[in-house]
């Protein structure tokens, strides 16, 4: 039996059964064509996280570009009678177009933040529900998780090398958003293929214990990838390997890792060892099922680099930024939900960023478009940005790097508590205006 194929974000079958079931009702009553606006909002930050970041954004953009229903999802979808012939044929015909707005990628976000704002009939638009939540999701809370640990880092590098402990593919989506999020460089090949972010790693444990001696190990390493190499020295006895890392590289030895055991003292113990040897601008490279409190609390500890895995591919406990996709408004006019702890705000909304004179964020400030905006103040941002019209994404649209710079900038600009990585109420409120 052969390996079913890769799903990509394109692959139109990402829709939720519930979204064609919808489709075809409101095809059949007329609706499917009513001017629709969604929102996606999150309700809450996860649990005690104090600033959300958006990420994901570019992936959603091209996801939507290239979302059409193929012969062969089509005739998926008449085999297993998912849908009747009229909703078939619609879908074959199926091509957003229209309009996106939203939070450019490595904006901070809050409680109510509208992140993305999609307008269009309620057929185009009802269908990408689970499409660019399930990326949104993924994305940003991967990216602020790894805001969190390269906050506690200061400074220092960080490489990603998580894609063992998630799936194939959400491993370079991973990659990504810990890069855009302040992460050096990843392990990941196709995240820097795909998307060019520089990549970084060196031997595991399997290539030590493959060669008669840890001493043949590291000449095999040094040979082929020269002094500047990083040495994996803590497979037998971490004191007896940094000596014969030294002795095989010399005092020109690129770096070590430690890859278990208390890293924190095994790290001053290991910049003393290497001072007296004189390989006094060796790095130590430090990994093992490190989160941000882990980074945190190795700050005062003579480490260079980090390696972070698990923890990162999995939003360091909270694997989901708990976005939601909402219907606000139908013909011009707000509709919101009333369930109970599951309220929305109807209407289509914008949102800024208000600001102290000294830069320092105060609030992220929301209102309906259909009302009046709030008076302007000098320091106020705007927060959305178009990002497609009629179908199409607009020109000149910010790239990965400059998402960086723009949580740099963001995180800059919080209050110093917004930083702390204890648990706390978000850094800044949202005022409904």
């Amino acid at each position: 039996m052969g390996s079913p194929e890769p799903v990509t974000a394109s692959t139109a079958l990402l829709t939720d059964h519930y979204e064609l079931t919808m489709l075809g009702s409101a095809l059949a009553d007329g609706t499917h064509a009513r001017p629709c606006v969604f929102e996606v909002f999150a309700r809450r930050l996860p649990d005690g996280r104090r600033y959300g970041v958006v990420a994901g954004t570019a992936r959603v953009l091209d996801a939507i570009a290239d979302f059409r229903f193929t012969d062969a999802e089509l005739a998926q979808l008449e085999a297993t009678a998912v849908v009747d012939d009229a909703t078939l044929a619609w879908l074959a015909d199926y091509e957003f177009a229209g309009d996106v707005d939203g939070y450019p990628e490595g904006e901070l976000y809050f409680p109510g933040s509208p992140i993305l704002t999609v307008t269009g009939s309620f057929g185009e638009c009802v269908l990408l529900e689970t499409l660019v939540l399930s990326i949104l999701n993924h994305d940003s809370a991967i990216a602020s998780a790894a805001a969190r640990m390269s906050g506690a880092a200061h400074g220092r590098p960080i490489i990603e090398m998580g894609g063992r402990r998630t799936h194939e593919y959400a491993a370079v989506a991973a990659a990504r958003a810990a890069y855009l999020a302040g992460f050096a460089t990843t392990s990941n090949l196709e995240a820097g293929r795909r998307y060019g972010i520089p990549t970084r790693g060196t031997v595991a444990h399997a290539f030590m214990l493959l060669h008669d001696s840890e001493e043949a190990a590291f000449r095999a390493q040094v040979e082929k990838m020269g002094a500047d190499t990083t040495l994996l020295v803590d497979t037998y006895d971490i004191t007896a390997g940094i000596e014969t890392a030294v002795r095989v590289a010399g005092p020109e030895l690129g770096a070590i890792r430690i890859d278990s055991g208390d890293v924190g003292p095994l790290a001053r113990r290991a910049r003393e060892q290497l001072d007296s040897l004189g390989a006094k601008d060796t790095r130590i490279v430090v990994s093992g099922d490190l989160d941000e409190h882990a980074i945190a609390a190795l700050r005062a500890e003579p480490v260079d680099a980090y390696g972070v895995g698990t923890s990162v591919v999995t939003g360091s406990g909270a694997p989901t930024a708990g976005m939601v996709y909402k219907l606000v408004e139908v013909d011009g006019k707000p509709v919101a939900k009333r369930s109970a702890h599951k309220e929305s705000r109807g209407g289509r909304k914008s949102a800024l960023r208000r600001h102290r004179g000294t830069g320092t964020a105060v609030e992220e400030v929301v209102w309906a478009t259909s009302g009046a905006a709030p008076a302007p103040e000098a320091n106020d941002r705007p927060l959305q940005i178009p990002l497609i019209r009629a179908g199409r994404p607009e020109p000149d649209l910010p790239t990965l790097d400059d998402a960086r710079q723009r949580l740099r900038r963001g995180l800059v600009s919080l209050p110093w508590e917004g930083l702390k990585l204890s648990h706390g109420e978000p850094a800044i409120p949202t005022l409904f205006f």
